[in-house]
């Protein structure tokens, strides 16, 4: 599978693994080993968590499995995420539901999740959201001293826009080496408001978060969903991909940004589609056909 450099020693696969949904999939551990055995296998070594994900909960699951076959933590690259504070049973001292970039929150919040994770460093980190109470120079120290600890090797961030991302940035003795965004052939709004473009600017490469746009567009039944799937069947049927998800996956994967999208997905076969879309090669009227049809109008 093709790889992407993020920086000096450090490259993902162009395919990510999402865990976001790991506690809904009800794997035993032996099944999450398996899993992650066969994304391993298809070149797919690039694992996306949050602290968040599964109230708290997958992290924990995924390292439960890491401890029962610890030889796997050397074949992969363990993204995760913290900023973000929900209200949870397993969070009982969380009083409210809010976002915490500070020096202290984020340190213990990887302090959490390398325990959780059963690992002693984690390969990129980023902030969750943008937060709007943040101090740049309190992410600045903790990432520092995170990264003289060992204990993260890069840092990103998700979900900023262009000026959210330059200001801390400017705050930091390293390069942010991702913006994981929402990119899909339905959710136009980071093509169109130069977040991408920020990407390309400085040279790093996008996670792209919900590429099948959450389902919409299989099962939205109204007009620009419709227009969507008409224009992927059809560059389906040009192309030779066996269903529009591959598709979709292609039209991202053919960008010259090296997006990365992310497969949220427990089952196997979703995961090998996704896999085998590297394959396809969309033309410039094909890619634009899927834009302009997703946008309701011709470009001017």
């Amino acid at each position: 599978m093709d790889r992407v450099q993020m920086a000096e020693d450090l490259s993902f696969s162009r395919i990510v693994h999402g865990l976001w949904r790991l506690a809904e999939w009800k794997l035993s551990d032996e099944e999450l080993i398996t899993l992650i055995e066969k994304c391993l296998e298809l070149g797919i070594t690039t694992f996306d968590h949050a602290d968040i994900y599964g109230s708290y909960t997958c992290e924990s699951l995924f390292g439960r499995a890491l401890e029962k076959k610890p030889e796997l933590r050397k074949k992969m690259e363990i993204v995760t995420k913290c900023g973000i504070v929900l209200q949870s049973p397993n969070r009982p001292e969380h009083k409210s539901h809010h976002y915490n970039t500070g020096k202290k929150h984020i340190i213990a919040s990887v302090e959490k999740s390398l325990q959780n994770l059963r690992t002693d460093y984690i390969d990129t980190l980023l902030i969750h959201r943008p937060d709007p109470f943040m101090d740049p120079e309190e992410v600045a120290e903790a990432f520092s001293a995170l990264k003289a600890a060992g204990k993260v090797k890069h840092f990103g961030v998700s979900n900023f826009k262009r000026h959210q991302f330059t200001m801390l940035q400017s705050y930091l003795d390293m390069d942010l080496i991702t913006n994981q965004i929402e990119l899909s052939a339905y959710h136009l709004e980071n093509y169109e408001d130069g977040t991408l473009n920020l990407c390309m600017e400085k040279r790093i490469a996008p996670m792209a978060w919900s590429p099948l746009a959450g389902g919409k567009i299989f099962s939205g039944t109204d007009e620009k969903p419709e227009r969507l799937k008409a224009a992927l069947h059809k560059v389906a049927e040009e192309i030779g991909a066996s269903d529009i998800d591959e598709v979709l996956f292609a039209w991202l994967l053919n960008h010259p940004a090296r997006i990365m999208p992310i497969v949220g997905s427990g089952k196997i076969e979703r995961i090998e589609r996704a896999a085998g879309s590297l394959s396809y090669k969309l033309n410039r009227d094909q890619w634009f056909e899927i834009f302009q049809s997703s946008m309701g109008h011709d470009v001017p």
